[in-house]
């Protein structure tokens, strides 16, 4: 049944559709598999997974490619976007997702009823990576990570079966945070929030104002209440149409704003941010959550981009600086940097703990650069650079913002505390012996070396 059913949906080099298959957002290193699977079901999942582990290869998921953390070489790559649906259940406020789901299926399936999910900046993004990553919500430090709100997951493992995953189990636990180390995921179920309208916008400052902006964010975060979730984007834009005329060519801080409160309530804690001075553009009102998206406007084509992190224990004030002395305006460099404001509900363990990682952090920085042509080493080596200013201050990485950034077999343990990440490998030897479900941040079997693909990628190096 497995051959037969892989001999019917694989695709190889050369078949139509391969590259569509392998073929993400992210387009600065992309999957080259000897087999892409474009499944549409479980019976599908359960197949690839089947034939990669009896030809003893790696498996690699891909819905949408915004996160693609290792590109696959010569395994069985397993396409999901077109496994899709959500049902939504308005009494248990909960909503249930099929593997390759957006999370802008969600946003207007809740909205019918007066709820919203915990999604991210940008509602392109897949539901599954983005929650088995942790899950850095809009409204995070008012209701914590996706991933403390997932009711049941089911997975399909390395040996093929489909099983469920609920409280209590350790699987549970550690796909909750675990990124793709242990299987699968075709169905998720996780809690809404009664949240149909809320303030929320971006303020936008010019480039003459960026480092008054980014110091006053860095100060105002230490008076807000945990309702208030917010971070600061220091921003080059291109003179093009497709920018919006009054931020065209400029430098820019956008500061995004996500509070579930009373309007008014909302306003008065932002007017410390207005009274910086006068903006660009201010969208910052009371809003639908299905405009969520907007807040961030990030752009939707698929793109060459690489993304360093480094999670934070005090966003110290001598750091903005620092960061705009690298790549600020009138620096000649291209990057943007992120700042996400944490604590809140994001540093409570879950009443069913999981294995997100360093919840004690205050603030997540984020560089992300677009490395291509001949001087691409040099867009890593500028990210790499942002996040060493703030060394002294680290305490880790963000598994679910790990894009690219692979250099060493120590990257993995970061992204958890010591006992987490040992836990984590060894559930993996429980769940994933053969390390099959290496493509991504990848967790090493318990009394395994870590040597495989993971460690093997160079950034930089050309794949494609």
């Amino acid at each position: 049944m497995t051959t037969a059913r892989i001999r019917r949906l694989a695709l190889r080099r050369g078949d139509d559709g391969f590259e569509a298959a392998r073929t993400g957002v992210q387009r600065a290193y992309l999957h080259r598999p000897s087999v892409a699977v474009r499944a549409t079901g479980v019976a599908d999942v359960r197949a690839a997974v089947r034939h990669a582990a009896e030809h003893g290869h790696a498996v690699a998921v891909q819905a949408t490619g915004h996160g693609l953390t290792v590109p696959l070489e010569d395994g069985v790559l397993i396409d999901t976007s077109r496994m899709t649906g959500v049902r939504v259940d308005p009494v248990a406020r909960t909503a249930r997702v099929a593997a390759g789901t957006r999370w802008a299926e969600v946003i207007e399936a809740a909205a019918t009823h007066g709820l919203a999910p915990l999604s991210g900046s940008s509602p392109d993004i897949g539901v599954v990576g983005y929650t088995l990553g942790g899950g850095l919500g809009l409204f995070g430090r008012e209701f914590g990570f996706a991933a403390d709100h997932v009711r049941r997951l089911e997975v399909v493992t390395a040996d093929g079966e489909l099983v469920t995953a609920e409280p209590g189990s350790d699987l549970f636990w550690a796909l909750r945070g675990g990124g793709g180390n242990f299987g699968v995921v075709t169905s998720l179920e996780f809690g809404l929030f009664p949240v149909g309208r809320f303030y929320g916008g971006g303020l936008y400052f010019d480039t003459d104002r960026v480092p008054a902006v980014l110091s006053a964010y860095r100060e105002w975060t230490a008076t807000v209440p945990d309702r208030m979730s917010s971070s600061i984007g220091i921003v080059p834009l291109p003179d093009v149409p497709a920018v919006p005329a009054p931020l065209r060519g400029r430098h820019v801080a956008h500061v995004r704003i996500a509070y579930p409160g009373p309007v008014a309530e909302g306003a008065e804690l932002v007017a410390p941010l207005r009274a910086v001075g006068p903006r660009l553009v201010d969208t910052v009102g009371e809003m639908p959550y299905t405009a969520s998206g907007t807040i961030h406007n990030e752009p939707k084509q698929p793109r060459n981009f690489y993304c360093a992190n480094v999670l934070l224990k005090d966003f110290d004030a001598s750091i903005p600086d620092a960061v705009l002395d690298l790549v600020g305006p009138g620096r000649g460099v291209f990057a943007v940097v992120q700042v996400n404001h944490l604590g809140g509900a994001l540093a409570r363990t879950p009443r069913e703990p999981n294995a997100v990682g360093h919840r004690d952090a205050a603030c997540l920085l984020r560089v992300v650069t677009l490395p291509q042509g001949p001087d691409r080493e040099a867009a890593y080596e500028t990210a790499r650079a942002v996040t060493r200013v703030a060394a002294p201050w680290t305490v880790g990485r963000s598994a679910g913002f790990v894009q690219g950034e692979r250099q060493t077999s120590e990257l993995a343990r970061e992204c958890w505390e010591p006992e987490t990440f040992a836990r984590l490998s060894a559930l993996k030897a429980v769940h994933d012996p053969g390390n099959v479900f290496r493509c991504t941040v990848n967790i090493p079997p318990a009394g395994r070396a870590t040597g495989s693909l993971w460690w093997r990628f160079r950034p930089g190096a050309p794949i494609a």
